[in-house]
């Protein structure tokens, strides 16, 4: 998971941008600490690092980054859609 601080006025273009990238298989405009979060899946840390650096980093309007790499998966509930 990536939270993306970014400049004010490319906030909806940010997130378009970051939601081309393969690698990308969530992303929401949050409130609060970070005004984007993804959620990035990567072969290796490698390939985590060149997305980072290469990829994200390069993208106008992004104005900082954090990453949390998830250690263990304790709980993942989706139910949307069913009744």
């Amino acid at each position: 998971m990536v939270g993306i601080r970014c400049e004010r006025d490319r906030l909806v273009q940010v997130a378009e941008a970051v939601g081309v990238f393969p690698e990308v298989d969530y992303v929401v405009i949050t409130a609060g600490t970070y005004d984007i979060l993804i959620e990035v899946v990567c072969e290796d840390n490698s390939a985590l690092l060149d997305f980072l650096a290469e990829k994200l980093r390069a993208i106008d309007g992004v104005r900082d980054t954090e990453t949390f790499v998830y250690l263990r998966m304790v709980k993942q509930t989706y139910q949307w859609g069913t009744r």
